[in-house]
């Protein structure tokens, strides 16, 4: 299969193939007389596998070690397990700081008349410094990204 076609049949954009490549994060097993890559359809379960990695919000990193498990007939399961349930702590962790983003910019907007006036608690809480922000819109110390909303 050319390029063309194994992004056709993995659901990876040719970009991010040609990508993949260039890092030596997955390669073509070889290439045409032209220069093109080929891939072999060992080629494309891979690439399907890393898609579906990607899809579960794996990191480049992560599936590498998945790959290398995967490929590993010897490989206990216990680490592939272990590997599994740390992704989902690092999941569990974004949830809760998107949720944090959620209640802050809902509670900002809230506290906005949303009129013709030009003050605005939205803007305002923004550029504020941290020890302006009002109670509810106060960063959680556990996250430089997320914000705490109590209450």
């Amino acid at each position: 299969m050319n390029i063309g076609e194994a992004a056709k049949a993995t659901g990876i954009s040719v970009k991010m193939l040609r990508y993949y490549d260039e890092i030596g994060f997955v390669r073509p097993a070889s290439r045409a007389y032209t220069g093109y890559r080929v891939y072999s359809e060992k080629d494309i379960s891979m690439l399907r596998f890393v898609r579906r990695a990607r899809d579960l919000g794996f990191q480049v990193k992560q599936i590498s070690s998945l790959l290398d498990l995967w490929e590993d007939g010897s490989r206990a399961s216990a680490d592939v397990k272990s590997l599994a349930l740390s992704h989902v702590r690092e999941l569990e962790q974004r949830r809760r700081e998107l949720d944090d983003m959620i209640g802050t910019l809902q509670h900002l907007a809230h506290h906005c008349h949303g009129d013709n006036r030009p003050d605005c608690p939205i803007l305002s809480g923004l550029s504020a410094e941290e020890e302006e922000l009002p109670p509810k819109a106060r960063r959680n110390k556990t996250s430089r990204r997320s914000f705490a909303v109590t209450g």
